[in-house]
């Protein structure tokens, strides 16, 4: 069955004092599915966030989220999105429990119905027995699961989810993508920005890749692997000062493959798929042949230099 459209943005653009932090993009997001938007700091990933959820107003273009202008219907909006933003709200003077609770009154849950979801959530994201602790107590992956559960307490039809994994540890991401896979599993869906590339091709169903306010390109992750890098890629641990020299002999040998190098290792891409290294003098180098992932499709399109925020 064809899913509908639930978000749709029209060549939206925002600009702060004279910055373009988004510049005239369009994207259409399904019923269901995760969408992600990657791209380096400074890229309009967080400010196109914002926009959708009806926290920072458009310079121009248009945003519709189940059929609702963003301009017009904010509070309506609203009502069917939980967000998780990069920032810690949670209020310190509250327990675990009361974060929740005191959320809830904001969408004007009532108190049976509240503390029933409240219960649920904490549940889902394993905190029920920290229901009773200060927000204080809790460590920074049981504050981030917190931050997820409460944006549950309304019963969202979206989850706009700003970077939700930063700063967890490996077994804590993992918990939060099994989780998030099982909310996905019931229909909701999710926008989801991260810096972590094996995140993003576990939750996305489709992506965009963004740098200064453009989006470069959009697919799912397995096209985008596909047409811009391959399937296969082959890395050489190198030292420093034998780059030229292999760099030379790898591009005599004419195998059309593309060169890349990143710090201690040259990356090569092959054209078609397979590649040959006869002749290229690789005897004494640490070699491994490895399916292409994300991380290269960033690197890739946005490049390898340092943004900061």
């Amino acid at each position: 069955m064809e899913r509908k459209t639930v978000i749709r943005a029209e060549r939206i653009v925002k600009r702060y004092d004279g910055f373009t932090a988004v510049d005239g993009v369009d994207f259409e997001i399904l019923q269901g599915e995760c969408f992600g938007f990657l791209g380096p700091n400074g890229a309009g990933k967080t400010s196109t966030m914002k926009m959708i959820a009806c926290v920072s107003p458009l310079t121009s273009g248009g945003i519709t989220v189940s059929g609702m202008d963003v301009r017009r219907r904010a509070r309506d909006i609203k009502r069917i999105l939980g967000v998780v933003s990069q920032a810690d709200s949670l209020d310190p003077d509250l327990d675990v429990l009361h974060n929740l609770l005191a959320f809830a009154r904001y969408f004007d849950i009532p108190k049976e119905a509240a503390r029933r979801r409240a219960r649920e959530g904490l549940d889902l994201f394993q905190l029920l027995d920290k229901r009773g602790s200060r927000v204080e107590e809790l460590s920074g992956g049981m504050r981030r699961r917190l931050l997820i559960a409460r944006s549950l307490i309304n019963d969202p039809d979206i989850l706009v989810l700003d970077e939700p994994t930063t700063g967890l540890d490996p077994q804590a991401r993992l918990m939060v993508w099994d989780k998030l896979s099982l909310l996905k599993s019931q229909g909701i869906t999710m926008l989801l920005t991260t810096h972590y590339m094996d995140e993003a091709a576990y939750l996305c169903d489709r992506l965009v890749v963004m740098d200064h306010g453009k989006i470069l390109a959009q697919g799912t992750p397995r096209q985008l692997i596909r047409s811009l890098v391959g399937d296969l890629v082959v890395e050489i641990k190198v030292r420093h000062a034998e780059k030229p020299a292999l760099i030379a002999r790898i591009e005599s040998a004419r195998s059309g493959a593309r060169v890349e190098d990143r710090a201690d290792t040259l990356l090569m891409y092959p054209e078609n798929g397979s590649i040959s290294l006869d002749g290229m003098g690789l005897d004494g180098f640490d070699v491994v042949h490895r399916p292409a992932n994300l991380e290269d499709v960033f690197l890739r399109l946005t490049g390898r230099g340092l943004r900061e925020e």
